[in-house]
């Protein structure tokens, strides 16, 4: 049996220390991994449901869920990332991923998906500023600037409202969703994962920006709580036709 506890690793990142722990859960016989950012959990494999929704509600609302083009921002334990790889046999797939140290443990095989996603040749990691490559013209493609996706799937901040990082509170403004339409094809469809449940104000604020837009409630059972648990994915498309 696994040791009850072990922190795998801990560094220190310009927005905090991030580690990455594995302990014993007796009660359902399994391991669970969790990242988290100082005190502050960022994410554990007891709670995958919604993070695995948001590939494959995303990759359901595409012309083409076949060979898309698709961003993931951020990588966390990858859930997401190989919902998409699983899902589209042919995707291409860049994920961007601020924390290098997150990077370095799928690459290294210390997540139970990392290997799988590492050596994948239809992902490629980037570590970078998720919010600052969508403000930016180049965009999220290193080899390929102003490269357009089909579909950009973002799993980053607890919700629109509860950051990680205030500075990340732009890219959810009316200013910040029109720039990251510049990334996406005609047709092209955001994702956004959110641990809250479904917010009728931030939904008016994607339909100012995009069409088609609606908030999926993902439910699912918290064996922790004995309880079902609500969050949402947010789906949005750029409209057919339109220009970046």
């Amino acid at each position: 049996m696994s040791a009850l506890f072990e922190e795998l690793d801990y560094c220190p990142t310009p927005i905090g220390a991030v580690s990455l722990r594995r302990r014993r859960d007796l009660k359902l016989d399994v391991d669970v991994f969790e990242i988290r950012l100082g005190d502050e959990s960022l994410m554990t494999s007891l709670f995958t449901a919604s993070e695995i929704a948001l590939a494959r509600l995303g990759l359901a609302a595409l012309d083409d869920p076949v060979t898309p083009d698709i961003v993931v921002g951020g990588l966390g334990l990858g859930y997401t990332a190989h919902a998409v790889l699983e899902c589209a046999a042919g995707a291409s797939l860049i994920v961007v991923e601020a924390l290098a140290p997150v990077i370095e443990w799928h690459e290294t095989g210390l997540l139970p998906l990392g290997a799988a996603l590492a050596k994948d040749p239809r992902c490629h990691l980037v570590q970078g500023d998720f919010f600052a490559k969508a403000a930016s013209q180049e965009g999220f493609d290193p080899d390929a600037p102003g490269r357009l996706f089909d579909a950009i799937l973002v799993d980053i901040d607890h919700s629109p409202d509860a950051l990680l990082d205030d500075r990340n509170g732009s890219f959810y403004q009316l200013d910040g969703l029109r720039r990251l339409t510049r990334h996406l094809r005609p047709g092209g469809v955001f994702g956004l994962w959110s641990d809250a449940s479904p917010d009728e104000a931030f939904v008016t604020r994607l339909s100012r920006v995009f069409t088609d837009v609606r908030a999926e409630p993902v439910t699912f059972h918290n064996p922790l709580q004995d309880r079902p648990f609500t969050q949402t994915v947010y789906l949005a498309r750029v409209q057919r036709g339109a220009t970046s």
